[in-house]
């Protein structure tokens, strides 16, 4: 392992999302053998997977290869492999394939994953939102949903194929169903001839008393009337408790109703991904319900000061109590904060413990529509969201990515048109 400059202190990053790249990047000039292990061999931009899945967007448009994005960086290489097994005291991973990789520091940061809370059969039925291959999965339901409607128009509200039920309203419940709402009504409304897609209903279940929990209330009931206005069915305070291939079963207050539905998508939680069960295992690092470790001030993992976990994987709670979100700006954040760390180290300086500055929030709901916090300054509407697409825009790995989503965005603005509205592999039912 290690670059062609052959410096010998040697640093292995795992996961190449926003923690993991963010952190090669700022190592770029650091007297390190630098290697960035994934299992995929390019860098995904997560936030905006819901305009895959809806067809605003092409796979392409929001990934760019690793190799590209670090080809200019002497000391690093890049490994396409799947870390299975982490030795800590001989400080070594071992891949799947057999290969074994050494490391003097070790940066953990392979994110998270669907979090089903022990009903892990219902991940088929309900798939997450998680990777590209997630949002094609779902474009691919979404879009084969309506044209199994066509096909038998008379039975296809009975038998739930306009029926789209998202079960989860944080930012990405929110943003799918707003996304659904559009594209059934604007998009699609004159592609078929058997069936009206604006006779679908979108329905967004949430188990607290509001959408966008995290968000200051006036700002979730904001969120709720631009869903609304959609045509977005919201419920709140309530909680699925079942879902099988062509339903959903919900339930509160001592009540359950049955929904009959082909399209399921799950946007209800997270946990963290499995690189996080061989990491505690080998260090015997504390965790939380989801599967988080927790880490010290400095993000390292407790007693052992050459592993740094950051991103979705690390349970941080030492600014505010509470546990940080797991969004783009904190793993950015983690990921400069553990390279300075590394080359601070390095140089003999002192290390003064992470922390993140919350630069304020934003959530998409549909066409000019968009809520923001920032602390006292809170708004929503037009304003909000042309804010929500220029800091989108800048948070794009590359500028030709850049260029690509804003020529897409300005077309979709002008023609309500998602032309990336493919169906691979052809004919199957959705579940």
């Amino acid at each position: 392992m290690g670059g062609a400059d052959g410096r010998g202190h040697r640093v292995v990053i795992v996961g190449g999302g926003f923690g993991g790249l963010y952190a090669a990047k700022r190592l770029a000039r650091v007297p390190v053998d630098l290697a960035l292990i994934d299992r995929r061999n390019f860098h995904v931009f997560q936030p905006l997977l819901y305009q895959v899945a809806t067809g605003g967007l092409s796979p392409g448009d929001i990934t760019s290869a690793l190799r590209w994005i670090l080809r200019r960086q002497r000391n690093t290489s890049v490994w396409l492999g799947d870390v299975t097994e982490v030795d800590a005291e001989a400080r070594t991973l071992r891949l799947a394939d057999g290969a074994s990789v050494p490391y003097d520091i070790l940066v953990a940061a392979t994110g998270s994953t669907q979090h089903y809370f022990g009903k892990d059969d219902w991940e088929s039925a309900a798939p997450g939102l998680k990777t590209v291959e997630d949002a094609t999965e779902i474009r691919r339901r979404v879009l084969t949903a309506f044209e199994a409607a066509e096909r038998n128009p008379d039975r296809a509200l009975e038998d739930g194929w306009l029926t789209f039920v998202i079960v989860g309203g944080g930012p990405t419940g929110v943003e799918l169903a707003g996304a659904i709402a559009e594209l059934a009504n604007h998009t699609l409304r004159a592609d078929f001839r058997s069936i009206d897609p604006r006779r679908a209903t979108v329905l967004l279940v949430e188990g607290a008393d509001r959408v966008l929990p995290p968000y200051p209330p006036p700002l979730s009931q904001a969120a709720r009337r631009s869903l609304e206005q959609l045509g977005v069915e919201v419920r709140t305070g309530i909680t699925v408790t079942d879902i099988g291939p062509d339903h959903v079963m919900l339930g509160g207050e001592g009540t359950s109703e049955k929904i009959a539905t082909r399209t399921v998508l799950w946007a209800a939680g997270v946990k963290a991904a499995s690189f996080g069960d061989a990491l505690a295992d080998a260090t015997k690092a504390p965790r939380d319900r989801a599967g988080r470790i927790i880490v010290e001030p400095d993000l390292t993992v407790p007693d052992h000061p050459e592993i740094f976990v950051i991103g979705d994987l690390a349970h941080f709670a030492h600014s505010t109590g509470e546990p940080l979100p797991g969004v783009a700006p904190v793993a950015i954040q983690q990921g400069r904060y553990v390279a300075d760390v590394i080359r601070r180290r390095l140089a003999g300086d002192t290390v003064r413990p992470f922390r993140y500055r919350n630069k304020g929030e934003l959530a998409t709901i549909g066409r000019a529509a968009a809520v923001a916090d920032f602390g006292r300054l809170r708004f929503s509407g037009a304003v909000a969201w042309l804010l929500w697409l220029f800091v989108h825009l800048m948070y794009l790995v590359g500028f030709e990515n850049r260029v690509l989503v804003f020529v897409q965005w300005a077309w979709n603005y002008v023609t309500r048109n998602r032309g990336a509205r493919l169906i691979a592999h052809g004919w199957r039912e959705p579940n």
